[in-house]
């Protein structure tokens, strides 16, 4: 089979690269995503690889590129989206350019932000000084002007005779305004309530000119007498982190220096305004380019931390790498690497040679769009070992219509199939969206996941003609009434019998007269419950059958005769075989018939009569009625479940004792000759899904258990027997949810339409005109919230469970490891979802 139903095929391979040629060869294999290096120097410490050198000087530029986007983003200025034209990894010309481009950008915007930081505080000190002077007008009278000493005078002489006869002085400044009450109790404690301290709060906020964040000052004036004091509250200032600034004692001193302080601002703001200007125009040039250079460097990173995985030969002269490629893109990676020598003019090739080994492979399943959301939920439950049956093709059908099945409504379905259109339709504009959170991201990566349920859940909701609880009438009702109008008026119940009031079938899907019916839920139940073990025992079936595929394709043919003919026999002479008789009643039973055992009125129970044949039992059928569908049908029950029971102990046995006996002729051959042995085995070998060894017979038999004692291999099968024949009985009742959610999806839809919508519709005036809109508008929140988003991720849910357990389980290992090449798109998809 094709690699669309199973993992790429992956080879082993082995490169010689030129020094010279090592970073544009690898840039090439960078861009194309499709080879996985294997590290060559695990036992090398990372800051002795060889290019750690230069890992460092990139991180060192991405260093710079962070600090330039912060101070792009502090200035609100957008960086461009390049999506549609990303840029290639950098030539050694180029990283020199870009280094020198980098640090000069860098060293101009540490200094225009010291020079902004230096202004800012100066601008800050000089407003402080301003408010200073202008609020402490109203401290000082002319009177207190006259006995009043500055705290900044310059002549000593004058202070201390000033002391001496008598007058106050004063010290003033601005402090942080949380800190006033704790900075007025300190001030009264040091001078023992002889400092008398004025304060006024300023209106309007400072800003910080290292952060930019608001500042709250209060300004005050502290009045004392003596030099003593006047020293201590200056260390309580110094403590508290107060500003303090000199204010003259004169009235004409002060308004002089507030002009003279005006001035100085109006300049400084001039200046601050222009360094804002040109620091605008220096990080919007560089806004264009930065996204292009964080790119660069990172991909220049990726670069030299996949050649620290390469190993040096002996002479120095070449580079050595080890890589997983898929088969399919062995010519990529070859024109890669002649690419990449070109590049540099290198005369020598890089040369690039598959090499045979045991070890498992990694899983590569090559995706779309459209595939790729069906693959993550596979990848999910488990990684699929190399070259095992890939159950995400068929999932592609199977989950949106056992989804559909729980979520079986027309209109329910429109609205997933217009929001999944609306992803697939604009996904382009959409994938640019960056910030929409980890729950947009899922509900955007399964938007095919959601149109294909829409559509399938649309399908089943004409099956059930269900339309928000309603149903359609397209084809005409094929049953009519046989009673007159007083008979109708008269009853509040009657019955409308098959064999008369009902001509033909329905063309397509459900009756709408069943919309009418008192028995609705009970005739619903039935054909939901029947519908649900049908699909379920179809499901197992085929997974069953699946496990085929993969012995075949790893040559296990004994396993097909020992694991696969059990395992279908089992499942289908029981579960089967009441599936069979679910068929058999609908077609046998008829209400036109005259012949009484054939009336629908004796028709068994497909259950009870399932029960008695697991327990050998009879149970007495209703008087002119036959207990059993047909003749034979006894006898043919009695057999089924003799060879089901059969296939108990050959499940449980039969590959135990076929390794026994294979594994003394393998003995043999190994001690005729082990190389030998291997060589011939290893022509034409197929590797193991889940075993490093790649020997054929143990592919085809033993499965990997040449090692292992027989006692585990007994206890290992009876296991897998035990855990077979239990999960056909739990996830054959486990397919039952399909019956239950869709029962409750319907009754939620019906009790949201007769207890909501249904009170707007019998409303009649202007009032309820209004009324009718805003149920109408209660009626759509509770359908899309609790219908449509709660019902819809339950039923999701309850059909991933069905394929992870019930489907899955019957042939998929999934204990491979994921194929993880080195790509470009990979490293910077993945940093930005970080």
């Amino acid at each position: 089979m094709g690699d669309m139903f199973r993992s790429e095929e992956m080879a082993l391979c082995q490169m010689f690269i030129q020094p010279e040629a090592a970073y544009t060869s690898v840039s090439e294999l960078g861009e194309t995503g499709c080879v996985q290096f294997r590290d060559l120097n695990v036992n090398v410490n990372a800051f002795q690889r060889k290019f750690v050198t230069e890992v460092r000087r990139c991180d060192e530029l991405e260093r710079k590129i962070r600090y330039i986007e912060t101070e792009i983003k502090k200035d609100g200025i957008v960086l461009p989206d390049i999506q549609d034209d990303i840029p290639r990894a950098p030539n050694p010309r180029e990283i020199i350019d870009l280094e020198a481009h980098l640090e000069k950008t860098e060293s101009e915007m540490i200094e225009l932000a010291q020079n902004e930081v230096n202004m800012k505080s100066n601008y800050l000190e000089l407003t402080e000084l301003r408010k200073v002077l202008e609020n402490t007008q109203g401290f000082f009278s002319d009177q207190e002007v006259l006995n009043l000493d500055s705290s900044n005078r310059a002549a000593g002489d004058n202070d201390a005779a000033a002391q001496h006869r008598g007058r106050l002085g004063f010290v003033a400044g601005v402090i942080n305004r949380e800190r006033v009450f704790a900075f007025e109790r300190m001030l009264w404690r040091i001078s023992r309530g002889n400092v008398f301290l004025k304060r006024s709060d300023l209106d309007e906020p400072l800003n910080d000119p290292a952060t930019g964040h608001p500042i709250y000052k209060t300004v005050f004036v502290a009045f004392f007498q003596g030099e003593q004091l006047k020293n201590r509250i200056k260390k309580v200032c110094t403590g508290f982190h107060a500003s303090l600034y000199p204010c003259p004692s004169s009235h004409n001193e002060r308004e002089e220096m507030v002009r003279n302080v005006r001035t100085r601002l109006e300049d400084l703001k001039l200046v601050l305004s222009q360094t804002e200007d040109h620091r605008s125009r220096v990080l919007a040039t560089v806004s264009k380019n930065l996204p292009s250079w964080s790119i660069m460097v990172k991909k220049m990173k990726a670069i030299y931390h996949t050649l620290n995985l390469f190993n040096m030969d002996v002479t120095k002269k070449c580079l050595i790498g080890e890589c997983w490629v898929p088969t399919k893109d062995l010519p990529v990676v070859q024109k890669a690497l002649s690419d990449g020598s070109a590049a540099v003019g290198s005369t020598i090739p890089s040369f690039l040679n598959v090499i045979d080994t045991n070890e498992q492979p990694p899983t590569f399943n090559r995706t779309n769009k459209f595939t790729r959301g069906f693959q993550n939920l596979i990848d999910a439950y488990g990684v699929a070992s190399y070259r095992e049956c890939n159950p995400a093709l068929y999932t592609c059908i199977t989950f949106p219509f056992l989804f559909a099945v729980m979520f079986g409504d027309l209109g329910h379905g429109l609205i997933l199939v217009l929001f999944g259109a609306w992803m697939v339709l604009c996904e382009r504009k959409l994938a640019r969206i960056r910030n929409g959170g980890e729950i947009w991201n899922i509900f955007f990566g399964g938007r095919y996941i959601i149109l294909l349920m829409g559509l399938f859940a649309m399908y089943t909701g004409l099956v059930y003609n269900d339309v928000f609880s309603k149903s359609m009438n397209l084809f005409g009702s094929r049953w009519f009434n046989n009673y007159n109008t007083s008979t109708v008026l008269t009853n509040p119940n009657l019955q409308l019998p098959p064999n008369s009031s009902a001509v033909g079938v329905y063309p397509f899907g459900m009756d709408p007269v069943w919309q009418l019916a008192d028995n609705k839920i009970i005739f619903l139940n039935s054909f939901k419950m029947k519908l649900s073990i049908i699909f379920g025992v179809l499901h197992m079936v085929f997974g069953v059958c699946m496990s085929v595929v993969n012995f075949t394709h790893f040559k296990r043919y004994a396993s097909i005769f020992l694991e696969f003919v059990p395992q279908i026999l089992f499942l289908l002479l029981l579960f089967g075989y009441m599936v069979f008789m679910m068929f058999f009643k609908w077609f046998s039973y008829n209400a036109r018939t005259s012949f009484q055992p054939e009336t629908p009125g004796c028709a068994p129970s497909v259950l009870i009569m399932f029960i008695n044949m697991m327990l050998f039992k009879n149970t007495e059928p209703p008087k002119g009625c036959n207990e059993f569908m047909f003749e034979s049908q006894p006898q043919l029950q009695k057999t089924f479940v003799l060879i089901a029971l059969c296939c108990i102990p050959w499940m449980l046995l039969g590959k135990p004792l076929y390794i026994k006996f294979t594994r003394k002729n393998k003995a043999h051959a190994n001690h005729n000759g082990q190389l030998t042995g291997n060589m011939e085995l290893a022509e034409g070998e197929t590797p193991l899904p889940t075993g490093f060894s790649g020997n054929e017979e143990n592919a085809g038999g033993a499965h990997g258990h040449d090692d292992e004692p027989m006692s585990e291999i007994y206890i290992h099968q009876a296991i897998h027997t035990i855990e077979y024949v239990l999960s056909t009985i739990s996830h054959t009742a486990s397919y039952l949810r399909l019956w239950a959610l869709s029962l409750a999806h319907a009754q939620l839809s019906e009790v949201l339409w007769q207890m909501v919508l249904s009170l707007g519709l019998k409303m009649s005036g202007v009032g309820g005109a209004i009324g009718l809109f805003i149920i109408f508008g209660a009626w759509c929140l509770f359908t899309l919230a609790i219908l449509v988003l709660m019902e819809g991720l339950s039923a999701f849910l309850h059909t991933l469970r069905l394929h992870w357990v019930e489907f899955m389980s019957k042939f998929y290992e999934g204990m491979g490891y994921a194929f993880q090449p080195f790509s470009f798109k990979a490293i910077l998809d993945g940093e930005e979802d970080e």
